[in-house]
């Protein structure tokens, strides 16, 4: 809306005649600074950013980034530390499995059964 032109304004004077005016030709005591208060409660710590952009008037735009993009950001946060978890749990046993294979194979249990093992293939041919 700013490439609109200012609407004339109209002002009533002291002594009670109306005139068009700009808001720089008015006196002085029409020109002060306005006053904004901001109140900031404390709130749940996902609810604080939407009221401080409320109260900054960002928009509608950042309050709907923030309830749907907050938990969306909890949940991608959460699967992604499944997903690690589930890993770690899979190589941890895998490695389980291959300490256990190379402990049985390397004692002497485990060259027992290799011993066997060729003797078998040696029959079979």
């Amino acid at each position: 809306m700013e490439h609109l032109p200012d609407l004339p304004r109209v002002v009533q004077l002291p002594d009670g005649t109306h005139v068009y005016a700009t808001p720089d030709q008015l006196p002085a005591a029409f020109q002060q600074p306005q006053v904004v208060h901001q109140h900031i409660h404390q709130a749940a710590p996902d609810r604080t950013v939407q009221r401080l952009a409320l109260g900054s008037g960002v928009g509608a735009g950042a309050v709907a980034a923030g309830v749907y993009f907050g938990p969306l950001l909890v949940g991608v946060l959460t699967a992604i530390a499944a997903n690690i978890a589930l890993l770690a749990f899979l190589a941890l046993i895998l490695a389980w499995g291959i300490h256990t294979v190379v402990k049985s194979a390397g004692s002497s249990e485990g060259a027992a059964a290799v011993k066997n093992a060729r003797r078998l293939a040696r029959r079979s041919r």
